[in-house]
């Protein structure tokens, strides 16, 4: 596979497996509305995924689509970061993730907006209006959470310390945004998305974390323990009947 992509598909691993980490809160999320609301972000994610992983098959042109690419991969072949494979934890470590991919997948696709490759331009123009509402839902739950009870000020502390250190590989350059044509550089990204990310935490009344520990590996196929678990699930339906439709 070459690096256009391979760039493609592993901004659709990001959306697919972010979609799937999401539905797991389907009757389970702390109230009926919240429950639609992250249901909708999820069919959203979704819809990015299957765009993203057809064009990535359609670059790659070896006969593969998006079901090809969602299901009948191993772990190792999956491009996404680490951070949306991550366990969703309590309600609070879930909207830490949500706010910090939403708030770089808006800023990535608004780049990616203005490339020369039509499809993928199209593809993120319709994006940037469905993960702008994602960050201001999740920016909404982080500060009713933050700056909330003594409680919810804790978990929504300790969910931003968890997963911190996992926004890193998002900005980190490789040789597949170095090589694929249509790629944005993701350092380019991150001034802007820390200062909307402060902005949210200092409303929030929460602190922002030192940068340190910054684990990585998701882009070239080393995935954390619980990635498999999510795969196994996502995948077996089409793996026990290959082919089968609705």
């Amino acid at each position: 596979m070459n690096a256009d992509a391979r760039y493609v598909l592993r901004l659709g691993d990001d959306a697919l497996i972010a979609a799937q980490r999401l539905v797991q809160w389907c009757t389970r999320a702390p109230e009926l509305e919240e429950d639609v609301a992250l249901a909708n972000i999820a069919a959203d994610l979704l819809g990015q995924a299957r765009a993203l992983l057809a064009l990535a098959g359609q670059e790659e042109g070896a006969g593969r689509d998006e079901d090809d690419l969602a299901y009948l991969r191993d772990e190792s072949e999956f491009g996404n970061a680490l951070l949306v494979e991550l366990d969703n934890g309590d309600f609070a470590v879930t909207t830490a993730k949500l706010l910090f991919f939403a708030a770089y997948q808006n800023l990535l696709y608004r780049a990616l907006s203005a490339v020369a490759h039509p499809v993928l331009a199209g593809i993120a123009a319709k994006a940037v209006k469905e993960t702008a509402y994602h960050v201001e839902h999740a920016a909404l739950w982080a500060v009713r959470l933050g700056d909330g009870t003594d409680e919810s000020h804790r978990r929504m502390q300790a969910a931003v310390d968890e997963v911190w250190p996992y926004t890193h590989e998002l900005f980190t350059p490789d040789e597949v945004t170095r090589a694929a044509a249509s790629a944005v550089d993701p350092a380019a990204l991150r001034p802007d998305w820390s200062r909307r990310i402060g902005a949210v935490l200092a409303e929030a009344t929460l602190r922002r974390p030192e940068d340190g520990w910054a684990p990585a590996g998701g882009r070239a196929g080393a995935h954390t323990e619980a990635f498999g678990y999510l795969v196994g699930e996502m995948q077996v339906l089409h793996r026990a009947h290959p082919g089968v439709r609705w």
